[in-house]
């Protein structure tokens, strides 16, 4: 059972001016590194390292590591919940935060890309949010599935997942990190499938030989029709 103390430790976290504009920052989903969260509360890297540690030992953060990367994003809804009943009561005429700007500043690479075998930037997580939201994919976390319907839903689109004679031993579906969205793109066999069809089919190409890549006037079509994407 929470006691005064600890109540009292939770408000003293978030009531500190540079600990309450990094929790702000997050509060659109996305994870951010310590040095962008630095940025945002306007102190020193050092400063911002103590303040996280402080923010993660209480369970009001959490890291996700993505390669050599460590991003911080809340640790749950009702961390987020707490902080939108503070705001709602905060009368404050204080300026908006700085904004945070992530991931590489090519604005190529930052709406469509590849990431190994699989779509990231804008492209992918539009995607994937389209999939989620028709009930294809589930994710938690770090863990993701295709419901029943949603493999014969992938099935009507040409893209078959695990069938073929040899079985793949990597996951059906997975979250991956999105290091400029800052918002999980489907990985797995479920992406593979995906960027391989519309490599195939012409939908996109790479632009210069990078990993950035053009949607195509067909693949643009091609978004409309398979996942009711608009927005490329």
């Amino acid at each position: 059972m929470v006691n005064t103390n600890q109540l009292a430790e939770i408000g003293a976290l978030v009531g500190e001016p540079a600990r309450a504009a990094m929790l702000m920052a997050l509060m659109d989903g996305r994870a951010l590194t310590a040095g962008e969260l630095a940025h945002c509360a306007g102190v020193t890297a050092q400063t911002a390292s103590s303040h996280l540690a402080r923010l993660n030992a209480a369970s009001l953060l959490k890291v996700e590591r993505q390669g050599r990367h460590r991003y911080h994003r809340l640790a749950s809804p009702a961390v987020a919940r707490m902080l939108e009943g503070l705001l709602e009561l905060a009368a404050s005429s204080a300026p908006p935060p700085r904004p945070v700007v992530t991931g590489p500043r090519d604005m190529a690479m930052r709406q469509a890309r590849t990431c190994y075998d699989h779509f990231a930037g804008g492209l992918g997580v539009a995607i994937t949010d389209a999939l989620v939201a028709k009930g294809v994919l589930e994710f938690d976390d770090e863990a993701g599935l295709v419901s029943p319907d949603g493999i014969a839903f992938l099935a009507g689109l040409g893209l078959a997942i695990g069938s073929g004679a040899r079985r793949s031993s990597r996951p059906v579906c997975r979250p991956c990190l999105d290091w400029s969205e800052r918002r999980p793109h489907v990985a797995g066999q479920v992406g593979a499938a995906i960027c391989r069809h519309f490599f195939e089919h012409g939908y996109v190409r790479r632009i210069d030989g990078s990993r950035a890549l053009r949607v195509t006037p067909p693949g643009r079509t091609a978004l409309r029709r398979m996942f009711g994407v608009r927005a490329f």
